[in-house]
């Protein structure tokens, strides 16, 4: 089990995220690329909340593809292209990871791959192998 941690020295997280998690000897990983908000075709969501919504069900979808659950989230970085989508980016988190507080990073960059993307999250995650 991942046991997430946020130590009485480090100043409380500032949303719904852990400092640190812990994944015991003999967990399987799963590395998942930057997801943007486009869908199957490739086309881009319009707007901020459609795109980060795409982004976080993409990311979702790769978890539960592999074998994995939301719960097994060790680790996101998510990258925005405007500090203004903040507030809008972690409502959209919180309803989409649930209750699951991984280590987080969050940068405010200039720029994606494209210049309409406006948002790219990207995953850790571990869960117990079969054998353990």
């Amino acid at each position: 089990m991942l046991q997430r941690l946020n130590p009485a020295s480090v100043a409380a997280p500032f949303s719904r995220y852990s400092h640190a998690v812990i994944a015991p000897q003999g967990y399987r990983w799963l590395y998942i690329s930057g997801q943007v908000g486009c869908d199957r075709d490739r086309k881009i969501a319009d707007g901020f909340e459609a795109q980060a919504e795409r982004a976080f069900h993409n990311l979702i979808a790769c978890i539960r593809e592999s074998g994995f659950d939301v719960q097994d989230l060790v680790k996101v970085t998510v990258l925005l292209t405007r500090g203004s989508d903040i507030a809008a980016y972690r409502e959209i988190r919180d309803r989409m990871l649930g209750s699951v507080e991984p280590a987080s990073t969050l940068m405010i960059v200039a720029g994606l791959a494209a210049p309409e993307l406006l948002i790219e999250v990207e995953g850790v995650a571990a869960r117990a192998a079969e054998n353990t």
